[in-house]
């Protein structure tokens, strides 16, 4: 039934969501990339970025607010850094194409560093940090968030957003250590996710404006998000924001729009994706052989009381993957019903 919760397999929520991309006119291409990746995202439990954001590319799309078949181009290139625009498309080939010229000249130069301006949302951070270690490189990943959710420390106007980061390094035997966070305690995507099933969100990811702590999803106007570690968390949303917003002359601060209300204004979202060749530092079996000896290290630590174990950045992520293509990716009653509902609307199979 449509309101109840499925399992699906990767396999078929890609088909799906490249049904859904080529139905609005994008090319077979491209839509099975997008559609790739975002069912990735559902794949690795980032269920906040994945199948659950597609009624709100597909809205964009249909408003004009996103270009279906944008054309990527290469703004100012050096040997070791590259400035492209992503022609207002989707996120995902944005920053698929941004990734691959960072890794291409990693090769050469040793590391590569490539900004991107005029994009949209491109779903988890880790999903790109997460590329280059394929070819022995380490990834790292920052992002202008798609809407402002927090104030500047001391101040209410929403000035910033979740701006996340994510860094990828490999390991020979172990999962590659990803840490993949927003600047804020929570990624708002996870107060959407909640809102959709009902459910609320813990005391302590955001607050009203009178210093409240607001638990109910549906009332996430009323508030803001709070950053991670205080001050802290603001300094870091801000930097993240002037090195992949203003450096690339995409949006940040008041410039930033709410792609969450908005369908039609062009967003401008920017990102940066580092590439960095071990090879420039290191032998990369002896440096993976010596991120295990150190994986080894932080999980064989005294545990304080209550902990059962240690667990390394990248270690949930991979367990979930492993569990998800053994058993398939679950899928909310409400987010069930979303697709079906977007199925019909677009003449597609459903899922």
């Amino acid at each position: 039934m449509p309101n109840s919760p499925v399992t699906t397999s990767y396999d078929n929520l890609r088909d799906f969501i490249a049904r859904c991309f080529c139905s609005c006119g994008m090319a077979e291409g491209d839509a099975d990339r997008a559609a790739g990746l975002m069912a990735r995202a559902d794949l690795i439990g980032q269920d906040g970025h994945g199948v659950f954001r597609l009624p709100q590319y597909i809205r964009r799309i249909q408003a004009g607010g996103l270009e279906v078949n944008a054309r990527i181009c290469t703004l100012q290139e050096r040997s070791a850094t590259a400035l492209i625009d992503g022609g207002n498309g989707l996120g995902h080939l944005v920053m698929h194409h941004a990734t691959q010229l960072a890794m291409q000249k990693a090769k050469t130069t040793g590391v590569a560093w490539v900004g991107a301006r005029h994009s949209n949302h491109a779903g988890p951070a880790s999903l790109y940090a997460s590329m280059p270690t394929e070819q022995d490189m380490i990834g790292i990943y920052a992002a202008v968030g798609s809407a402002n959710h927090m104030p500047p420390w001391g101040g209410t106007e929403m000035l910033l957003s979740t701006n996340p980061i994510a860094v990828c390094i490999p390991s020979a035997s172990y999962p590659p250590i990803i840490l993949d966070m927003a600047t804020t305690v929570a990624a708002y995507g996870k107060v959407k996710t909640a809102a959709q099933r009902g459910e609320p969100i813990p005391e302590g990811w955001m607050i009203n404006r009178s210093g409240q702590p607001l638990t109910d999803p549906n009332r996430a106007s009323e508030g803001f998000l709070l950053p991670i570690g205080g001050a802290k968390g603001y300094g870091l949303s801000l930097i993240f924001g002037l090195l992949a917003g203003t450096l690339n002359g995409a949006a940040f601060g008041r410039e930033v729009i709410d792609f969450n209300a908005d369908s039609k204004t062009t967003t401008n979202t920017g990102h940066f994706i580092i590439a960095l060749d071990i090879k420039a530092f290191a032998d990369p079996k002896e440096f993976k052989s010596d991120v295990d000896r150190i994986w080894a290290q932080m999980k064989s630590s005294p545990r304080l009381p209550g902990f059962d174990s240690i667990r390394l950045p990248g270690e949930r992520l991979a367990k979930v993957t492993r569990d998800r293509i053994e058993h398939g990716i679950p899928l909310s009653a409400a987010l069930n019903t979303a697709l079906t509902e977007l199925a019909q609307d677009l003449g597609v199979a459903p899922l």
